[in-house]
């Protein structure tokens, strides 16, 4: 199945499970749960919090999916993904995480077997089109982009890691996307 065909399939379970049909949610579940649990999991570093919150967003997909518009030129799956990173960081900011957690250290153990975001993109029409329109960007506006939605890493650490107000990145971030989707459409 190529990639637009798996796009278009996804919009199509979107838009059943928004008029209610419950075989649509299970079809957008087996299409996207590895790559929504891998992103929880990144954000979180806790698997059953990462389970938690996979299960709130979906219940959020249930409730929401009316909301999905493709012709705002967003993919169905980077609509789930960021419901479900923004759960992720909701969850994470409410300090609801285990008091026992482990370190993050603890993380590389656990086998995550999905690849990583940005590694399901480089096989896509799509991905190459992304790469090429984040190389138009500035290079530390590409790299909060990157680091912000293909890493999980919430705005505040990476604000810290570039050592920049988090007003300013959230700025970069939201002129970088800004520019990507008009690069994007343009395609």
């Amino acid at each position: 199945m190529t990639v637009d065909e798996e796009r278009n399939r996804l919009t199509l379970a979107l838009a059943a499970v928004a008029k209610g049909d419950r075989a649509a949610l299970k079809t957008v579940y087996r299409q996207t749960s590895a790559k929504l649990m891998g992103v929880c999991l990144r954000i979180l570093e806790d698997r059953n919090e990462a389970e938690d919150v996979l299960q709130e967003t979906y219940v959020t997909v249930w409730t929401r999916a009316g909301a999905y518009d493709p012709e705002r030129g967003l993919s169905p799956i980077t609509w789930l993904a960021t419901i479900a990173r923004n759960k992720a960081i909701d969850r994470l900011r409410s300090g609801a995480r285990l008091k026992n957690a482990e370190p993050i250290e603890a993380a590389e153990a656990l086998a995550d077997d999905a690849p990583a975001a940005d590694a399901l993109l480089s096989t896509s029409e799509e991905a190459a089109a992304l790469q090429r329109c984040l190389g138009e960007l500035e290079a530390k506006h590409a790299e909060a982009v990157r680091t912000a939605f293909f890493e999980g890493t919430t705005y505040e650490k990476l604000a810290e890691r570039m050592a920049v107000p988090s007003g300013t990145l959230k700025s970069w971030i939201r002129r970088s996307l800004q520019r990507l989707r008009t690069c994007l459409e343009a395609a």
